[in-house]
């Protein structure tokens, strides 16, 4: 998959014509994936950004037609929203993770592991996760039914599932990989549990079923159950962190932090803005040590993070460097000096691994001097504001402006 905006561009100008008919074809998983998108991991890496998706979608057909689309699209928008008003969800994961690793028995673990190499003895089942360790991505219907089968069928717990989507996905995005495996866990929407079902299998997934049904029993419909999950996290709101919609340049040297939450910095905010130096960090140590990424997706970080380099020196007229940091702090602050910078500008980051960075990156540039200065996209903003509570009262709203846009 290449993430690239000019990958993304073209694969969504072919895409543009086809939105009309997402909403009847995209609940089924065909060779190819030819009716969906396939923009998840650029938009997931913001190298192709919603407001375009959006923009473009209302030039080209009228919002009745495209609805379907359109809603699918604000999907991402309103996950991320409603994380970054409960960022203790990710922290509180990400350390539920580690302890379930820790202290699980063994035999638990080992079953985990097998399910994970696709050696579950559900043919179908097994065949969806072998296509996620090959591919890097899955249809986002197989990503339900192998969800709802690890936590319903397999009885596992939906931490570690989770956190072996983000492992392997290329498109993996901290709010849409955590919410929706919370979803299918029963515990994100009190009373909505998804039950994978062998009859929604045969009619959408037919091509898992086809070489091979050893164990299909096990998700005939009258075998199903779904489980009681404990909610083990503390889901209560909290403010939206303050972030200026514009950027004001003010005198001084000021060099550009490009990161993987959004590498379109020519368009919107920053566009006129004037660094005199730009970098992106790339961490090896802490993305295999601590988050355990897979080989590919590691490529893919390197992969948008050259690419969003690559636009921005061309567009600002500067050099830009994507540097291997142990520290990737370390190396930010070691880059301001090396450069002379008053300021670091940059879009904020979401809540997640980038984001999780920014309390510290602020005081250790404070300390040497580099003001830390982050603006948030007008449309983040906007959508988040809307997120605070379940997604239907979200899309109402943005229902109404997006049909008053048109």
């Amino acid at each position: 998959m290449d993430l690239t905006r000019q990958a993304a561009r073209k694969r969504w100008e072919e895409f543009l014509p086809k939105v009309t008919a997402y909403g009847r074809v995209r609940n089924h998983v065909v060779a190819g994936h030819s009716n969906v998108s396939l923009l998840s991991g650029a938009l997931r890496f913001r190298t192709i950004l919603e407001d375009e998706v959006v923009a473009e979608t209302l030039g080209a057909h009228s919002f009745e037609a495209a609805e379907k689309w359109l809603q699918e699209v604000c999907w991402r928008r309103y996950w991320k929203g409603w994380l970054e008003q409960r960022p203790q969800v990710w922290s509180q994961w990400r350390n539920r993770v580690r302890t379930l690793e820790a202290e699980l028995q063994g035999r638990i673990l080992e079953r985990a592991r097998r399910v994970m190499a696709g050696e579950s003895g559900v043919d179908c089942m097994d065949r969806i996760a072998r296509e996620l360790l090959e591919s890097g991505y899955l249809h986002n219907h197989a990503r339900m039914w192998w969800a709802s089968f690890w936590i319903h069928g397999e009885q596992l717990p939906w931490e570690l599932g989770a956190d072996f989507f983000f492992r392997h996905l290329l498109d993996a995005d901290p709010a849409s990989n955590t919410l929706s495996w919370r979803w299918v866990a029963g515990v994100q929407t009190p009373g909505k549990t998804y039950i994978v079902r062998l009859s929604n299998l045969e009619k959408y997934g037919s091509d898992y079923l086809k070489l091979g049904d050893r164990g299909a029993e096990r998700l005939a419909d009258e075998n199903v159950r779904a489980c009681v999950v404990e909610d083990r996290l503390d889901t209560r709101p909290r403010p939206l962190p303050e972030y200026p919609e514009e950027f004001r340049e003010e005198p001084g040297r000021t060099g550009l932090w490009l990161h993987p939450d959004d590498l379109t910095p020519e368009i919107g905010a920053l566009r006129g803005a004037k660094p005199a130096a730009l970098s992106a960090c790339v961490c090896e140590k802490v993305c295999r040590e601590h988050f355990g990424l897979s080989p590919g997706r590691m490529q893919s970080v390197r992969t948008v993070l050259r690419d969003g380099v690559d636009r921005a020196s061309a567009h600002y007229g500067c050099m830009g460097e994507v540097i291997e940091a142990v520290d990737p702090v370390a190396e930010m602050v070691g880059w301001a000096q090396r450069n002379r910078l008053d300021a670091v500008v940059g879009f904020a980051p979401m809540v997640g691994p980038t984001g999780d960075l920014v309390s510290r990156l602020d005081r250790e540039l404070g300390a040497v001097g580099v003001a830390l200065r982050l603006v948030r996209r007008a449309s983040d903003a906007e959508a988040f504001s809307m997120a605070s509570a379940g997604f239907f009262p979200f899309w109402q709203r943005m229902r109404q402006r997006l049909m008053e846009r048109q």
